[in-house]
Formats: structure tokens, C-alpha cells, sequence
């Protein structure tokens, strides 16, 4: 789905003394006395769970950048992607997620997994081929609230969720049922579409789980772009694949293989300037 908060549904909770609201990307942003958008702490508390940072880590990102980690040379290189993308890997990623569409304009992509086993190794192929969704738009270097595109870029992967339970994912794993909400009536493809989430670190605090609604670069440039359940028809901006599929994504991500998506056309995700 994506970035549009357009329709919500809001869930009172009296004890806590706030409102939660779904909005149509599926994820929960808390609404308290006076529209504060903070939840209380001991909400907050529950809502990261084990994903909230040791004191003296390093900081939040809201993704990542061109850095002197980044990876060089052939053998660095995971087939497909160009210098410029290459150099947005860290050198310390050891999985990928590669969703390359045909051009800007295709909502349709394949989505291939690459692994190594030490930054100085051959990237090599994991699993078979996928094909995924993306934004009903096409993709994008300027992603609005709402316009349709999934952002092209590369993204660090840090926390998962759903509507169903951890199903043996690395990644810290937030089982809320109520905050992975559809408006499509229960059996219809769209409902199922939150059944397993993957946060991409677009515009989120890395590390964070899905539902936290922070976006550090503000709301005109979306948020909530996710990797998640195929449901049938193009998403408002995130990348979607078959269920079965997803489970073995969701398995095979470990946060000690730094895991990143990289995401876009054929010809920017290979360009070399």
C-alpha cells in the first residue's frame, strides 16, 4: 500500500487514555487528549518492544546515505546495479533485496535476493526469481504523500509485522493484529495484505517497528513504504510479493547481515553516473 493516510479507522483504547488510528497504509499512529501525536510512555514502551535501541548506539537514520563504507569493485557489486546504487550498499550488508521494474511507469517488478558471506565475497543469488508490485504510478526519486510511485533508492531493512505471528524471522517482529487493518472485507486479497510486513527504511527511524508513525522528513515526502503481501493489484507505493514468498524473505533476514532493498527502474538502478 504504501504512503496515503487519505482513510483511518480509529479504535478507542480508554486506558490508555488514546486513540489509535489505522491509517490506510495499515500502520497505527496514536492520536492522545489535544491531537498529541505522541503516545503515552508506557504505549510507546509496548510499541518498540525489542527493537528500541541501547543507550550509546548509534543514532537514528531516516535511510541510508553515499558513505566511505560503501562497497567497490567488481567484486563488491551485486549484479544489476550500477555504480551509483553500489556505492549506497555498506560494506558491512551482507543480504539484498533487488525489486527492479521495467521502466519508471511499470507498477510490475522482479524482485531477486543476493547474499555473501563476508564483505570481501562474491554476491550470490538466494532462492529463485520473484515477481512483485509496486506504486500504481510507476517509481520515482521524489516521492510525494499520495502520488502513486514507490521511492527508487536504497533502504536499510530493520523490523517486520503483522496480522499473523512471527512466523521465524531474525528481524525484531511486531505481532499487532489490530494495527495491520484493511478496509477490504475479510477474504478479499486486499485483506490479507498486512499479514506480514517488512518496514523500508523510507523516511522511518530505522529499527523502529512498522507501526511507529515518525517521520523524520516530514509528511510531504510519504512514509509507511513497506514490503508486503501481494494483493492482487498495483500498491500506493510499496513493493508487494506472494505470501509463501514473503515467509522465506521474513526467515531468511538477520539484522547481523545489515539486510538493505534496492529499489527502482532497470536503467536507474543500473546507471553508473
Amino acid at each position: 500500500m504504501g504512503s496515503a493516510r487519505g482513510r483511518s479507522v480509529a479504535v478507542g483504547i480508554a486506558a490508555a487514555g488514546v486513540t489509535l488510528v489505522v491509517g490506510a497504509a495499515g500502520a497505527v499512529h496514536f492520536s492522545g487528549p489535544g491531537g498529541d501525536s505522541r503516545p503515552p510512555a508506557s504505549v510507546a514502551a509496548a510499541a518498540s518492544g525489542p527493537a528500541t535501541r541501547a543507550a550509546g548506539a548509534e543514532p537514528l537514520r531516516p535511510n541510508r546515505v553515499d558513505g566511505a563504507d560503501a562497497t567497490t569493485g567488481a567484486q563488491g557489486t551485486v549484479p544489476g546495479i550500477g555504480s551509483v546504487m553500489s556505492a549506497r550498499i555498506p560494506r558491512d550488508a551482507l543480504q539484498v533485496i533487488v525489486a527492479s521494474g521495467a521502466d519508471r511507469e511499470a507498477n510490475t517488478n522482479d524482485v531477486t535476493l543476493w547474499q555473501r558471506a563476508n564483505p570481501d565475497a562474491r554476491w550470490e543469488p538466494f532462492g529463485a526469481p520473484l515477481t512483485g508490485r509496486n506504486g500504481a504510478n510507476g517509481w520515482t526519486f521524489a516521492h510525494r504523500e499520495g502520488d502513486l510511485r514507490s521511492p527508487i533508492g536504497v533502504f536499510s531493512l530493520t523490523a517486520a509485522g503483522g496480522k499473523l505471528p512471527d512466523p521465524g524471522t531474525g528481524l525484531p517482529y511486531e505481532y499487532r493484529p489490530a494495527f495491520y487493518r484493511t478496509a477490504a472485507p475479510q477474504g478479499q486479497p486486499m485483506a490479507e495484505a498486512f499479514n506480514y510486513v517488512v518496514a523500508i527504511d523510507y523516511n522511518r527511524l530505522p529499527g523502529r517497528p512498522p507501526s511507529d508513525p515518525t517521520r523524520p522528513m516530514g509528511d510531504q515526502v510519504g512514509g509507511d513504504i513497506w514490503l508486503h503481501v501481494d494483493h492482487k493489484s498495483p500498491t500506493r507505493g510499496c513493493v508487494a510479493v506472494e505470501q509463501d514468498a514473503l515467509t522465506s524473505i521474513l526467515r531468511w533476514l538477520k539484522p547481523t547481515a545489515h539486510p538493505m532493498i534496492v529499489m527502482g527502474d532497470v536503467a536507474d538502478l543500473a546507471a553508473d553516473t
